[in-house]
């Protein structure tokens, strides 16, 4: 590596909107994020699948599929 052209690579924090806190190091200073791993609804086993549109019903019923 060329000595003189790499940014500082320096201790942070990432926040998040829930209030969790994450230590590591990066180029940019206390960087600040909406969603974690600890507060989406993937990760949390709270997501639910919508069909608000009834498209998978229309579906199954055009092809006579069960469900």
């Amino acid at each position: 590596m060329k000595p003189g052209i790499h940014p500082n690579y320096k201790a942070t924090t990432i926040s998040c909107a829930c209030g969790t806190v994450y230590p590591t190091r990066s180029t940019g200073e206390n960087i600040h994020v909406e969603i974690c791993s600890n507060c989406h609804p993937f990760f949390t086993g709270k997501q639910k699948l919508l069909d608000s549109a009834g498209r998978v019903d229309k579906f199954l019923t055009k092809y006579g599929m069960k469900k």
